[in-house]
């Protein structure tokens, strides 16, 4: 069976090129024309992966993919937008989106994301293989079967590419990865070349979640100039 992909977008010749170019693929498809049908599709089909463009009838593309993630569904969203604000991009990262592609795009691109969202979730972001203790320090712990961290005992609640991003770089403590090799290593994009801020927002997020201080961290730290590091 050919992996799903939800199309909600309430243009319908979109519609229709992207159905056509991802049956080229090998993709199934599902496609909803508002927000409330995209909404009920993604929680009742279990698609591989959406798409969602922002600006929809019923209900916008922010609030389906909060109400996707308040279920605690990790299925990939790729969110398409015609907006060039910076605003709207970031907001989608936070609620949960996984990336953003713009219109126009250009097919091969957006196959591209699509194909890499996928992997990542078939390979588990091709991270190395589980190791028994990650080095977090005393208050820190990593349960690998659970895919959960622990600080002073609670569980954390992560996304799980949170997860992915702090296990990836908590496994090579002291070594700096600029924001492409963490797209190609965590996001699983081979060969990254375009819009590295969705690594910002994904590492923000995280600082917000495990740091005492955000604004001073002392797992996640930044290189200035060159990328991103677990502190030893």
């Amino acid at each position: 069976m050919g992996k799903t992909i939800l199309i909600v977008e309430d243009e319908q010749s979109i519609v229709d090129i992207l159905s056509f170019n991802l049956t080229k693929e090998g993709y199934d498809t599902l496609e909803a024309l508002d927000g409330p049908t995209g909404l009920q599709l993604a929680l009742e089909q279990n698609p591989d992966l959406v798409l969602l463009d922002l600006m929809l009838p019923g209900m916008n593309g922010f609030d389906v993919c909060r109400k996707i993630r308040a279920t605690g569904s990790a299925v990939p969203i790729v969110m398409l937008t015609a907006r060039e604000e910076e605003d709207d991009k970031v907001k989608g990262l936070e609620l949960g989106a996984d990336d953003y592609i713009t219109k126009p795009f250009k097919n091969r691109e957006l196959l591209a994301r699509v194909k890499a969202n996928i992997r990542r979730v078939s390979m588990n972001a091709a991270l190395p293989e589980p190791v028994a203790e990650l080095p977090l320090g005393e208050r820190m712990s990593v349960d690998e079967e659970r895919a959960t961290i622990f600080k002073d005992g609670v569980p954390l609640d992560l996304t799980q590419r949170e997860y992915d991003l702090i296990r990836f770089l908590a496994s090579r403590p002291g070594k700096v990865f600029s924001r492409e090799a963490l797209m190609e290593h965590v996001w699983n994009y081979e060969g990254y070349v375009g819009d590295v801020r969705a690594v910002d927002v994904a590492i923000r997020r995280l600082r917000e979640k495990i740091e005492d201080d955000p604004a001073s961290p002392a797992f996640i730290k930044t290189k200035r100039g060159m990328g991103y590091y677990f502190g030893e």
